[in-house]
Order: C-alpha cells, then sequence, then structure tokens
C-alpha cells in the first residue's frame, strides 16, 4: 500500500522496509519489488548490485516478474556484467510462464541477433505470442520482421507459435 498510495500517503521507504520484511521471510513478491526499488533508487539507495540479489533471490522460486527483471539486468549490464546468454536464459523461463514482455525481448534478440544467432522464424514466433497478449510494441515489430521473411518462413513461425507450449509449468499463485 505504502508503494502506490492506496490508503495510505506513498512513501517508498516505508515501502522499502515493508518489503524488506516480507523479502526476507522468503516472499518472492516482496523480494522483486525490493529489487526494484533498488533499480530505481526509491526508498532506498539506487544499488543495481543489490537489485541482482533480490531479483535473483524471487527468480529462483519461479517468480516470472523477477526472472523477466533479472534478464532486463544481464541485458544491459546493470548490476551484472552484460552476459546475453545469461538475458536469453532469464527471459526464456519468464516465457515459459506467459510473460508477455520476456516474450517480447526474446522476439527482440533473435530479430537482431543480440546474443543469439539471428532467426526471423524464431523472432516471429516470440513476437507473435507477445501479440497475442495484447503488447502492441510486439504487433508492431511483427510487422516489420515480416518484411523480412519469405512467405514459407512466416508460415513456419505461425506454426511453431501455434503448437508453442511452455516447457514448465507455472508455481500456483
Amino acid at each position: 500500500m505504502y508503494l502506490t498510495g492506496r490508503g495510505v500517503q506513498q512513501d517508498y521507504t516505508a515501502a522499502a522496509i515493508w518489503f524488506r520484511k516480507a523479502a526476507e521471510q522468503g516472499y518472492s513478491l516482496a523480494q522483486s519489488n525490493l529489487g526494484t526499488l533498488y533499480r530505481d533508487g526509491r526508498g532506498v539507495p539506487e544499488n543495481d548490485a543489490e537489485a541482482v540479489v533480490w531479483f535473483r533471490a524471487a527468480a529462483d522460486q519461479g517468480n516470472p516478474v523477477a526472472l523477466f527483471l533479472l534478464g532486463g539486468q544481464y541485458a544491459t549490464g546493470q548490476g551484472v556484467a552484460r552476459d546475453y546468454a545469461a538475458a536469453l536464459l532469464w527471459f526464456q523461463k519468464a516465457a515459459e510462464q506467459g510473460h508477455p514482455a520476456a516474450r517480447f525481448y526474446l522476439g527482440v534478440m533473435y530479430d537482431k541477433g543480440d546474443g543469439v544467432p539471428q532467426d526471423y522464424v524464431r523472432a516471429y514466433m516470440w513476437l507473435s505470442l507477445s501479440a497475442a497478449q495484447g503488447n502492441q510494441e510486439a504487433v508492431k515489430i511483427l510487422e516489420l520482421a515480416e518484411r523480412k521473411m519469405t512467405p514459407a518462413q512466416i508460415a513456419e513461425a505461425q506454426k511453431l507459435a501455434r503448437d508453442w507450449k511452455p516447457a514448465t509449468q507455472p508455481p500456483p499463485p
């Protein structure tokens, strides 16, 4: 409530205090939120390395938001050395759980060849999955990707997207 100001005056410092209490007890949502506060410097000093610690704690429990955020830290080299292979791994895990932004970033990585071999078919598949979840940015990039592909590649990517099944089941809420 302190984070959003619902029912109380918004106070990032108080939010950080309460998130830390829950995070230290292993609550993954609090760990992810505390990591975000450290990343953004809200209520605590900005500290990307500390953000990574909390994102990893939540990611290790399968929290899809934390998996995505940890991938972002590796993709940008914030708090850790830039490592596209690690970013790919964390984005993939988040995408497996249905995280639309993770699917979008996977699509972009494959489209540009950032840390992976450039693969328009795989890019299109991930962008399609993200677009199907309402990600409008994915829709735009998907249209640009189609211009680089043959009809056969588009058909293959559409089939992959249709047939895609997560490798793992999301954790219970």
